[in-house]
């Protein structure tokens, strides 16, 4: 039998509660909303050593992106200047593009593959997506891949 990963990425609709609340006292810490571990634990309904036991171990998607090169894959509507407005997106957020590529379209669908290296971005890759989904003509985006 093959070893297992070291790390996956899960939905967190089929997280256990206990690892959603690990999350969010984690969050509530970085955003200044919890002075302390105890006032943060407290706020979420969880034990500090559940979260003392958890908090090294699960984290939101965008801090394991962080400094890291993202692979989006989009479907897209053949509109003139959707590419254009998808890689502004990026740049306003500072995402550094590595690579472009696009199918021809058909039947007015286009493919499209993006590699972002992340170091640089003001905000996290969870919030560039959902700018991107906001792009008329955009019908889905998804990561390919992380690295």
């Amino acid at each position: 039998m093959p070893p297992l990963a070291s790390y996956y990425i899960i939905k967190v609709d089929v997280l256990p509660e206990i690892l959603k609340k690990t999350v969010q006292a984690k969050e509530l810490l970085k955003k200044g909303e919890a002075a302390t571990v105890n006032e943060a634990v407290k706020k979420v309904g969880m034990s500090r050593s559940a979260y003392y036991k958890y908090r090294d171990h699960v984290f939101p998607f965008y801090e394991a992106s962080e400094g890291k090169i993202v692979t989006l894959s989009l479907v897209v509507e053949d509109i003139p200047g959707i590419l254009s407005s998808i890689l502004n997106a990026i740049a306003k957020m500072q995402g550094n593009i590595l690579t472009i590529n696009q199918s021809i379209p058909i039947h007015d669908i286009a493919n499209v593959t993006v590699q972002i290296r992340t170091a640089k971005m003001e905000k996290d890759v969870e919030e560039l997506i959902h700018q991107i989904e906001k792009i008329d003509g955009v019908k889905k985006i998804e990561i390919l891949a992380q690295e």
